[in-house]
This record gives C-alpha cells, structure tokens and sequence, in this order.
C-alpha cells in the first residue's frame, strides 16, 4: 500500500482500452454526445483509483478467486474491472452490466 499521501499509479490494460472504444463506437450510433460522456466519466472514474481504490467492492462470482477484483460502476450501466498490485491498479475491463460478462472472467 503506498504511503499516506502518495497516490497509486493507474494503469489502463489494453483490453480494457479497446473494450472502451467498442462501447463508445456502439454509443456513438445513438449519441455522440454520449459516447463522449462515456468515455470522459470512465477516465474520471479511473483517475480517481489515484486515491483510495480500496473503497469499492469486490467483483463477486464463482469462477473467480474471492478478493482478486474490484468493480466501479459508472455512465449507469458500466463496470470497470481492475485490481491493486502493491501501489498499482491495473484496469483489466470494462463491461455493459446488460451483457453477460461470463466469458471475461
């Protein structure tokens, strides 16, 4: 854990980073507007694992080992899935929670 003060470094995978273009592609046949606001809030809410990213749940399901990932709900209807390595979180996806996101896991 870092020390008091001292911010955690984000880390956005590339499989996150490509899951968050496809959102916001899809989101952009609708609004563009939208998109935009997708993709702001998601760099909001990952800037903001900066302090603190102990503060959210864990990502509970059977096929994955308990206490691995946390999730962060944000546009509504959007989950990005990381997890903290020492003084990094390394952002892994992010999901529509309409979809099953089964095979991610």
């Amino acid at each position: 854990m870092p020390s008091a003060g001292k911010p955690y470094t984000v880390v956005i995978s590339d499989e996150a980073a490509q899951m968050l273009v496809s959102h916001a592609r899809f989101l952009a046949q609708v609004s563009e507007k939208a998109s935009l606001r997708l993709v702001n809030e998601f760099y909001e809410k990952a800037e903001s694992l900066e302090q603190l990213p102990e503060r959210n749940p864990w990502l509970a399901d059977p096929l994955i080992p308990t206490g691995r990932y946390r999730k962060l709900l944000f546009a509504k209807r959007y989950l990005l899935i990381y997890q903290i390595k020492k003084s990094t979180v390394l952002v892994e996806a992010v999901v529509d929670t309409r979809q099953d996101y089964g095979w991610l896991l």
